[in-house]
């Protein structure tokens, strides 16, 4: 029994001594605290800015707008001298398409005009065929006596000359040429080519209508020029009003997920381009600052596993060392949230990249709070953890 108590007190003994020594050896760090880029919204022009009313450390969204600018005596002569110019490109475009269309209907009247003079002459060359298919038709039949005297009819229409003789022969000759004469005619204009011109194939109608195609084409490709040229003038114009619009102003958007931090100018004030207005929170940025000794501070490696807990929580957050900034690491807190302390400035400055703390929604953007980091597990993990500790 007495064997029994003895070796129970002395697993005891060593069971406190392991506690004590493995609490004290552990490495941890108790002033670590919850922090975040600042990202400084800038004035992109010069004008009257105008503050959307929130308070300090209201929540922004990405896109959301947080200001606006606005110059009304942005210089406009340029894009006014554009404008201008559009206006006499699209005058000229305007009237050479005028002068396409009345070629147009120039030669769509001169059109109708020939195939009117095609029609009338085919109805013309058809009428005389038949009357001379007629009257050969009476020479070649040679019964009636009256017939033998077509031949002076014929003559006075021009085809003996005064020294041939009148005979019977020569005339049905001549009523078979007028035959063979008229057909070729009716065949050729048939085919739009009209020999009874003499020197001309088609009728002056159909020939002007045909050289209006050259002016026609000639006017088609200026109008495609003109048309370019008012599309180029266009798109100057979009470039300078989008120049324009930029000088003029507009709204400022946040670039972030955050918090309104710091306003610097006050609502309706002059500001010039690149001025500071604003000073916004990245919360989708979160990482957590702390300090740490020397001797814990040269046992830690980049990419080491930690672990960080707020206070008076139990919930731990496995966390990865982003920064070993090492002593007096004043500048690296410049451009963040949270400003560290003249002791945390005395230790050793490290740096952990927490992404539960951006990914839950539930802890908002907890910039600011403190907690505690632990590098390696400690033996009263698992009684902290039932008693909040």
């Amino acid at each position: 029994m007495k064997f029994t108590r003895l070796i129970v007190g002395f697993v005891v003994i060593l069971f406190a001594l392991w506690v004590i020594v493995g609490e004290q050896m552990a490495r941890t760090s108790a002033n670590a605290f919850v922090n975040a880029p600042i990202v400084t919204v800038r004035s992109d022009v010069a004008g009257t800015l105008e503050l959307v009313d929130r308070p300090p450390g209201a929540r922004v969204n990405a896109g959301e707008v947080v200001a606006s600018i606005t110059d009304p005596l942005v210089d406009r002569i340029r894009l006014n001298d554009l404008v201008m110019e559009r206006t006499f490109e699209e005058a000229a475009r305007a009237r050479i398409a005028a002068q396409r269309e009345a070629q147009r209907g120039i030669q769509g009247d001169l059109e109708a005009r020939g195939e009117s003079f095609r029609e009338n002459r085919l109805d013309e060359l058809r009428t005389r065929l038949e009357h001379a298919r007629a009257r050969l038709a009476l020479l070649e039949d040679g019964t009636d006596p009256e017939t033998r005297r077509l031949g002076d009819a014929l003559d006075s229409d021009g085809g003996r000359l005064p020294t041939e003789p009148n005979l019977e022969s020569l005339a049905l000759d001549y009523a078979r040429e007028r035959v063979e004469v008229l057909e070729i005619e009716f065949r050729a204009a048939e085919a739009g080519v009209f020999l009874g011109d003499g020197y001309n194939d088609s009728p002056n109608a159909t020939q002007r209508a045909t050289e209006l195609d050259s002016v026609i084409a000639a006017l088609d490709a200026e109008h495609a020029e003109a048309e370019a040229r008012v599309a180029a003038v266009a798109e100057r114009i979009d470039r300078e009003r989008v120049r324009v619009n930029a000088l003029t102003g507009g709204d400022l958007a946040s670039p972030v997920d955050g918090l309104l931090w710091e306003v610097l100018e006050a609502d309706g004030v002059v500001v010039q381009r690149g001025d500071p207005l604003l000073r916004l929170v990245d919360c989708a940025s979160l990482v957590v600052s702390l300090s740490v000794p020397e001797g814990t501070y040269n046992g830690l490696r980049l990419g080491d596993a930690a672990r960080f807990r707020f206070e008076n929580e139990t919930r731990l957050f496995d966390a990865t060392v982003t920064r070993l900034a090492g002593s007096g690491a004043a500048t690296v807190y410049e451009h963040l949230a949270v400003a560290p302390s003249q002791r945390h400035l005395e230790r050793y400055d490290v740096t952990l990249l927490v992404p539960e703390l951006s990914q839950d929604p539930e802890l908002g953007c907890p910039v600011g709070r403190t907690g505690r980091v632990f590098f390696e597990d400690r033996p009263l993990d698992g009684l902290r953890g039932l008693f909040g500790g």
